[in-house]
């Protein structure tokens, strides 16, 4: 079987462009001498809301944590503004799945966001009173500020999610990487998060997210990455993100590419009745 074609991204060999936020050259990550995945090459653009797309298995939360070091890489190397992650390290934050996290460890949603501040202060310095006025407006920033003296084992799932946004925000990055941010939150959370997304971007950040939605992401989003081990397209979602490269993505999974397919269909008929 052919291996996929990689497109909008840098050709193998070629130069890499290090003003990119993020840029992955040939890597591959295998568990267990399992790739999960393998050759994957691709520059993220600055100043863009960018969303990690494929089937379950495809290696897209394996690829955040690989780009951070949290997973080692058998081959291939990952730079931010063309250096390793140990020398940017403070401008790049980093927002897990809701599943990874112990919400029972008995601390405050204040205290949760205040940790985004340990990068800067160091870890053997207590947190101050300027520390926890960034965390507080932080949480004001994601609508839960009358909530920050709650425990984070009391707040609901997209409360929760809401909260490690907030100390992703308060670590003043420039590069954002999530895991399924909009993943099991009511429609009020997913619109807070999108309206701080946008804001990021607005003010030349960069965000990429692991995404699941596949109806969401022309209106959310404005680059895609659209993954099964490798790259199979990436690029500006207009160009990329269509019936063809979402059936390489997905292959015979039809209710999602049935989805896709009525997301763009929907999409087509907006802009020609516009």
């Amino acid at each position: 079987m052919a291996a996929p074609r990689v497109t909008a991204a840098s050709p193998r060999g070629s130069e890499h462009d290090d003003r990119a936020p993020l840029s992955i050259h040939d890597m591959t990550v295998a568990y267990e001498r399992k790739p999960v995945l393998w050759d994957v090459d691709v520059d993220v653009p600055e100043g863009r809301l960018v969303c990690i797309i494929g089937p379950n298995g495809a290696g897209k939360s394996t690829l955040l944590k690989a780009c951070l070091d949290m997973v080692p890489q058998v081959s291939g190397e990952v730079r931010f503004w063309g250096r390793p992650i140990a020398a940017q390290r403070q401008r790049v934050a980093y927002v897990p799945q809701r599943e990874s996290v112990d919400w029972d460890f008995p601390v405050s949603a204040l205290d949760v966001v205040a940790m985004g501040t340990y990068r800067r202060l160091g870890w053997c310095r207590p947190v101050g009173r300027r520390e926890r006025a960034d965390a507080m407006a932080a949480l004001e920033r994601v609508g839960l500020g009358d909530l920050a003296r709650r425990q984070i084992s009391q707040l609901s799932g997209g409360q929760q999610q809401r909260v490690f946004l907030a100390r992703a925000l308060v670590q003043e990055a420039d590069l954002f990487l999530m895991d399924e941010p909009f993943a099991s939150v009511d429609a009020a959370t997913e619109e807070a998060i999108l309206d701080v997304l946008s804001a990021l971007r607005t003010s030349g950040k960069t965000v990429v997210c692991v995404h699941h939605d596949l109806q969401t992401v022309r209106e959310s989003f404005d680059w895609v990455v659209m993954l099964n081990m490798r790259v199979v397209a990436a690029g500006p979602v207009t160009e990329v993100f269509t019936v063809e490269n979402l059936r390489r993505t997905f292959g015979g999974r039809l209710t999602l590419l049935d989805q896709a397919a009525t997301a763009l269909g929907q999409a087509h008929r907006g802009v020609e009745g516009g």
